[in-house]
């Protein structure tokens, strides 16, 4: 009767856990209720173009400035390493009240540096980035008969020789009425409790609604300058403005000043809060291909299962085989046979830079938990597009927690292979918490001085690297020492057998086994090449990445698969007298980076035509760089550390002498 009362217990809690995971809404904000009339403000970020992946402020460009001035918005350690820059802006709106012809404000005369830059900006098809309600601003084209979804607006339009810029906006805002009865089963509670519907007070609100879309229309409009001196900013424009986007009618001119004018217009749409980022997630190219990927997956599975069943199999025999002989059969068989039995003495001998491979195990394992927590928290829901920035601060977060198992793999490991030895840990972990960082941290300041040479909002900040050393030494470093130190009192793994004096000499190969080592990337290659084109497009073409839950199950596959793909060519080389397997099973899935790389010089080359410049090109090959170094030690740790296991029990299941 107990055991069934804790039983009820516990089914109750996971019920409430469930529904309070119902009852809050996890991609982004809390619905926000406007009632009519209440202000709305308009927020602007980075310009951002796929033609250079330079991010540069909005008010770089000669655009008009707020009347309290320019403030930054409340950003995440995630945006700022993204390049985001979000700033307030003049566009001002009230709920559901429809404004048109407002004049904003009329720019200086375009100096020579103004012009110049304005024309780059347009050649380099820049696009300004508004959002509303943490809603990114949305344009719509048609081209052949298909509708094009794009986020933000250009800059402007160049037609034979002249430059255009897009001076008047006309938004459409998408509203939907503030219904308390859905609100409730999307709301949780804390900062939102105010919008929780009580008893008794239903009838007596004031009708309000949420904002469920922004759209934006950008025009060129050519304004009468004169007749704009004495109107201050949100005055009415004096004559009627026509905003057809199939025409351009303001170019820039030096010494020509520019008028900028808005118009907005409300729209109740039956679109519901949850449902609201659905266009942002349908863009034109985002679209994952499901069956594709099924496709892979499915193929990918069946071979890597043929390859297991006939490696278990293979050494399944073996062992059946040398078990059911005596002693004396034993013996003579080890005299008259060759294979992975002859190489008993030496297969635990220490391999050559014992202490790099634990380091760069202990930081595979730290790079491979943070992407499996992340992806898993992304594909919850937790991390959506919504929530701007928190995908890269959740990476560097569980990646600095997650230091306590780098620290504890590597110098386990390392006393392993010392049999025992525990001296010297502290400077193992040290090398541990510095390793991989140490790589990053050269590649991004290096990048960082690119960026900083060409005034983009992509290049880190000097109060941020600050921020970010001290959570690399005042964080990661410590939490990696205290991982080294458990990992220094746990136990080390007793070898089922011991080792020669001499080691034995490797047969002469028919083949390098470098070769075999470099062919074995090919198979984790494919199982996520298909994933890796839509990560790219997202990360290089601006398009929304949010399949996350597809992302996770390509992830497993890949881990399956590189461990399955070491034991086999682990097992080749145990079979040729080949003993040397420790840095082998490491790259055997690690290579899979090789090929990583070569694809984005592919994606380069076939996909990025329009990168402009030798500064992107290398920007590019730098993010390429830092992500396959990642790679590489991910995929690795799980070749090295299912060899070894691998190893520790064929050898333990056969008693030599």
């Amino acid at each position: 009767m107990d055991s069934f009362h804790r039983f009820g217990i516990w089914v109750l809690t996971i019920c409430l856990i469930f529904q309070s995971c119902y009852g809050f809404y996890l991609p982004g904000s809390y619905p926000h209720k406007y009632a009519v009339g209440d202000p709305l403000s308009v927020k602007v970020n980075s310009l951002t173009s796929i033609d250079t992946e330079m991010p540069f402020s909005y008010y770089s460009l000669p655009f008009c400035k707020p009347q309290e001035g320019v403030k930054d918005s409340a950003e995440n350690l995630g945006e700022l390493l993204m390049g985001d820059r979000i700033e307030n802006s003049p566009y001002r709106f009230k709920m559901h009240v429809n404004e048109s012809e407002i004049f904003l404000c009329q720019t200086d005369k375009l100096s020579g540096d103004h012009l110049k830059i304005l024309k780059e900006r347009i050649d380099e098809m820049y696009q300004v980035n508004l959002i509303l309600d943490n809603l990114p601003a949305i344009r719509y084209t048609k081209k052949e008969g298909y509708t094009l979804r794009w986020t933000g607006y250009p800059v402007g339009i160049k037609v034979k020789d002249a430059y255009y810029i897009f001076n008047h906006l006309k938004f459409n805002v998408l509203v939907n009425k503030y219904e308390e009865a859905n609100v409730a089963r999307v709301m949780g509670t804390g900062d939102a409790a105010e919008v929780i519907p009580t008893i008794g007070k239903s009838g007596s609100e004031v009708p309000g609604y949420m904002v469920v879309g922004f759209e934006v229309v950008p025009c060129s409009v050519m304004h009468n300058a004169d007749s704009t001196k004495n109107l201050k900013m949100y005055d009415k424009y004096p004559s009627a403005i026509k905003c057809d986007p199939t025409t351009v009618g303001m170019p820039i001119n030096e010494g020509q000043p520019v008028v900028f004018t808005y118009e907005v217009e409300f729209e109740e749409r039956d679109i519901k809060w949850p449902s609201r980022w659905d266009a942002y997630l349908k863009m034109e190219g985002s679209k994952v291909h499901w069956f594709s990927i099924l496709n892979s997956l499915m193929v990918i599975t069946f071979l890597a299962g043929i390859v297991l069943v006939i490696f278990l199999r293979t050494v399944r025999r073996d062992l059946t085989r040398y078990e059911e002989l005596d002693k004396e059969a034993q013996a003579q068989m080890n005299e008259e046979l060759s294979g992975w039995k002859l190489v008993v003495g030496d297969v635990f001998r220490a391999p050559s830079n014992a202490d790099l491979l634990c380091i760069m195990v202990g930081d595979g394992v730290q790079i491979l938990g943070m992407a499996v927590v992340t992806i898993l928290f992304a594909a919850l829901g937790f991390m959506s597009p919504a929530s701007r920035g928190t995908l890269v601060t959740g990476m560097l977060f569980f990646y600095m927690i997650l230091g306590v198992a780098a620290g504890y793999v590597a110098v386990r490991l390392w006393r392993t292979i010392g049999c025992g030895d525990y001296k010297g840990w502290v400077s193992v972990s040290w090398r541990v918490a510095c390793f991989f960082p140490g790589i990053a941290f050269l590649i991004l300041t290096t990048l960082n001085f690119l960026l900083w040479g060409s005034h983009s909002t992509g290049a880190i900040p000097i109060s941020l690297y600050i921020i970010l050393i001290l959570l690399w030494f005042c964080i990661s470093v410590p939490l990696t020492l205290i991982g080294g130190y458990l990992g220094a009192k746990a136990p080390h793994i007793e070898y089922p057998v011991r080792t020669n004096q001499i080691p034995r000499e490797i047969p002469a190969q028919k083949y390098p086994s470098w070769l075999l080592v470099l062919g074995a990337g090919t198979l984790p290659f494919g199982t996520l090449f298909i994933e890796l084109f839509f990560i790219m497009s997202s990360i290089w073409m601006g398009r929304v990445y949010y399949v996350f839950g597809f992302l996770f199950i390509v992830l497993v596959l890949l881990i399956v698969v590189c461990a399955e793909v070491s034991l086999v060519l682990t097992y080749m080389h145990l079979c040729v007298e080949d003993w040397k397997w420790w840095w082998k099973s490491f790259f055997a899935s690690g290579s899979v980076a090789i090929y990583i790389f070569l694809y984005s010089i592919n994606y380069l080359i076939f996909d990025l035509k329009s990168l402009s410049g030798p500064v992107s090109a290398t920007l590019y090959l730098g993010y390429s760089l830092f992500m396959v170094v990642a790679i590489m030690l991910a995929t690795g740790t799980v070749g090295f550390l299912s060899s070894f296991w691998f190893v520790h029990y064929l050898f333990s299941s056969v008693k030599l002498d």
